[in-house]
């Protein structure tokens, strides 16, 4: 399967933060996420593991209950049902991974 950015949809999450999604099957699913500086990705948790690999920017991000900040090359892994979120210092983007597929994702 071959997935072309320019065929893919951006969508407008609000307050400074845009998402991408990438490619996907039943079993998993990649995503880009946009933010701006001060955007902040609220604490939420979901069944889905998720990897998150920082292609751009800084962010300070929250797991369970370690907080770290992250730069390009770095990568976060949440469990399911952990608790995570963060707030991005310098504009930058992720992308995530997760397994299974994000479903409500699809459906938005």
């Amino acid at each position: 399967m071959f997935i072309f950015h320019k065929e893919t949809r951006l969508e407008d999450l609000g307050n400074g933060v845009t998402r991408r999604i990438l490619a996907h099957d039943g079993k998993m699913m990649a995503v880009e996420v946009n933010f701006e500086q001060g955007a902040i990705g609220p604490m939420h948790n979901h069944p889905h593991e998720q990897l998150t690999y920082v292609l751009s920017g800084e962010f300070e991000f929250t797991i369970g209950d370690k907080k770290h900040v992250v730069t390009a090359g770095d990568t976060l892994y949440k469990e399911p049902h952990v608790m995570h979120g963060c707030v991005c210092l310098k504009p930058g983007t992720l992308l995530d991974t997760f397994t299974p597929v994000r479903e409500d994702f699809l459906k938005s």
